[in-house]
């Protein structure tokens, strides 16, 4: 019973809080930048104009991706909610972000297609990340279900100081923002325009930003692992990651992939290797 309970509050609260925290987003963003800003509830207006607009696709298969992309990250966030097996959250996850590099490629656009190229980069860059986290935890609980870390007395942060730095860039990653906006190039003024979703608009667009309302979610429910034991220093960390991601934002200028693939594959990954060694030869137990 409590897990149909959690599977309804995800699927109605997850995409309001996703929608309010990209409306917070936006807001703070225009702050920082001396601007007014459009109204918080402006990610709400955008999906739902988009909505109301002509389904024009390039082709029959690409809003099909859309929707395997919405509904693999509606299945990470619930497996997540569940606390599940987290090598299989990631996995999970990764099939969500695929779909939307091969809905990207199916569009024959040369901005589509970078941008996908890109977006695989990404993943090559973060992926080696999620995998060291979720082996923290088998590491520390001896099992790779969440559900172990609420046995314990410590924080997982505790343990994992280097992890939980390098998943505050994985979080930089996955939110595509600057230095590491290059795929989807959400601002403007770049040269791909919209990236692999240059070809999306109307309905499969709308499905895109509803998809990621329940990213924002999934993303800082990762964070907030790293404190589960409690509710309010949890939440407290998962916002510290939120507003670091803003941050950098706005004092960072977009990088090349090779410079974002050095980065990750040398320092990110070799601090969260240190930890896991360290984990490893001290036979640290959390329960």
């Amino acid at each position: 019973m409590n897990a149909v309970l959690t599977i309804i509050l995800v699927l109605i609260g997850a995409p309001i809080l996703g929608c309010l925290l990209a409306g917070i987003d936006r807001k703070l963003t225009s702050r920082l930048q001396g601007r007014v800003g459009p109204p918080l509830l402006q990610p709400y207006y955008d999906v739902r104009k988009l909505l109301e607009k002509d389904n024009m696709v390039v082709n029959r298969s690409q809003n099909f991706y859309v929707v395997i992309y919405v509904v693999f990250v509606i299945l990470s966030l619930i497996m997540l909610a569940l606390k599940a097996d987290i090598l299989m959250i990631v996995f999970v996850y990764t099939i969500s972000s695929v779909a939307l590099i091969v809905g990207g490629m199916s569009t024959g656009s040369p901005y589509a297609r970078i941008g996908s190229s890109r977006e695989i980069m990404a993943i090559l860059s973060y992926e080696p990340i999620l995998i060291l986290y979720a082996l923290s935890i088998y590491l520390l609980t001896g099992s790779f279900n969440l559900s172990a870390l609420d046995k314990a007395s410590t924080p997982l942060l505790m343990y994992t100081p280097l992890i939980f730095i390098s998943m505050l860039f994985v979080m930089n990653i996955k939110f595509k923002k600057s230095p590491f906006d290059y795929s989807t190039s959400h601002h403007a003024h770049q040269e791909l325009v919209k990236g692999m979703f240059t070809e999306y608009s109307g309905p499969g667009m709308a499905g895109i930003e509803i998809g990621h309302f329940f990213e924002y979610v999934f993303l800082l429910g990762l964070m907030f692992v790293f404190w589960n034991i409690n509710i309010v220093i949890g939440l407290l960390i998962a916002l510290i990651a939120f507003l670091f991601v803003i941050i950098m934002d706005n004092i960072t200028a977009r990088v090349y992939w090779q410079w974002m693939l050095k980065v990750s594959w040398t320092v990110l990954l070799i601090i969260s290797v240190v930890n896991i060694v360290f984990l490893y030869v001290t036979q640290i137990k959390m329960v």
